[in-house]
């Protein structure tokens, strides 16, 4: 599964490196942002790792 030639998978693997280093970050106070910025991205972070766990074990 790709698009533009680069994997679906690898692009939800990096974005949920990215949204680990965000959470990361607004948790330790790094980066100030209102807490429920903090929730709405952890949900996100989330949805994006299931469909990225699911998509790899379909592909495997």
């Amino acid at each position: 599964m790709n698009i533009g030639g680069i994997s679906i998978i690898l692009m939800l693997g990096i974005l949920n490196f990215l949204l680990i280093l965000f959470q990361l970050s607004t948790g330790l106070r790094w980066i100030k942002a209102p807490f429920g910025v903090h929730k709405k991205s952890g949900m996100t972070l989330l949805v994006s790792a299931t469909l990225h766990a699911i998509l790899a074990l379909l592909t495997s």
